[in-house]
């Protein structure tokens, strides 16, 4: 390998008189237009989150009105509605005649909303309960943390499974049951950066001036593990939409006739060599949201890590 060929991977040479001033929204930008993939990513989260919110705007039907006379259409089909109107259905319609490109759109939205809401909850409470534990120690820690273990020992779908056959399924369920069983991976991680931060010296010196603890946490500690916080909550947003979709799929999700990307996957199970599209599209929707998030994720993390981030700031 020759000279010229090591100093293009190389990273560039570090100067000891700089110090790392963080990057910038400009930074984030350029170094987002620099990776094709992770920029696709972003565009397709944007407009499923935008259809998301303006279903009742962007779906073209009504997802819960069925048509006699038109069930089961392949894509890019038209039909006659029951109103006698002329539809035409892009992505073809289910068993019951509805529009799938309607119920996909609406089902992105029950998605959303449960991993969006889910994350928020759980995020908050785990980290809170992450820096007491790694603040105060002692007693404090040792509740929190044994909380901690007695809910990772269990898997968390498993839970979710058992409470949700208990009490029924619906949307509010799925997000306090999520949020119940998912803020332990925040509690962890905000514990393990704030036993690494509160010994260090800008903490030493709020101490010193006579911060109060309140005031170190949420003015010195927390603002330090915005990023990590933030990596790990766009991967828990895959691993819900995923967690909905599979509860959905086995009856403990939304029921029907409530439009979920699980639940149509279990409907068109039963017509799979016939109507291919009714499993195909909602599980390529799951596959390109989950993908998306993951990709924007660990792209994330690498353009905030200093060490990663000359790659996309050169």
């Amino acid at each position: 390998m020759t000279e010229e060929s090591l100093s293009q991977t190389a990273p560039p040479p570090a100067d000891d008189t700089e110090r790392d001033e963080g990057i910038g929204t400009r930074d984030i930008v350029r170094a987002l237009f620099k990776d094709l993939l992770v920029l696709a990513s972003v565009i397709f989260l944007v407009a499923l989150i935008f259809s998301a919110v303006f279903a009742d705007f962007v779906a073209p039907y009504d997802p819960l009105l069925p048509n006699i006379f038109a069930n089961r259409l392949p894509p890019l089909s038209t039909a006659t509605g029951m109103d006698g109107s002329e539809q035409f259905h892009l992505l073809g319609t289910d068993a019951l005649g509805r529009d799938m490109l309607s119920r996909l759109i609406f089902g992105a939205r029950a998605s959303i909303f449960v991993a969006l809401v889910s994350v928020f909850v759980s995020g908050v409470l785990g980290t809170i309960m992450g820096v007491l534990a790694g603040y105060y120690g002692g007693a404090v820690e040792a509740i929190i943390m044994r909380a901690v273990d007695a809910f990772m020992a269990v898997p968390s779908l498993l839970i979710a499974l058992f409470v949700l056959f208990i009490i029924g399924g619906g949307l509010v369920n799925m997000v306090l049951i999520f949020a119940l069983v998912r803020w332990v991976v925040y509690a962890r991680l905000a514990r393990g950066i704030t036993l690494s931060l509160k010994e260090s010296s800008f903490v030493e010196a709020a101490r010193a001036i006579g911060a109060s603890d309140t005031r170190i946490m949420l003015r010195h500690i927390l603002p330090n593990m915005i990023s990590p916080l933030l990596v790990l909550a766009t991967l828990e947003v895959a691993l819900l939409v995923l967690a909905e979709a599979g509860l959905s799929f086995l009856g403990f999700g939304l029921l029907p006739p409530e439009p979920s990307w699980g639940l149509m996957i279990s409907r068109g199970r039963e017509y799979m060599r016939e109507a291919w599209w009714m499993i195909t599209l909602p599980g390529l929707a799951i596959f390109l949201t989950t993908l998306s998030l993951n990709l924007v994720a660990n792209w994330f993390r690498a353009v905030m890590d200093p060490v990663q981030r000359w790659r996309w700031l050169m």
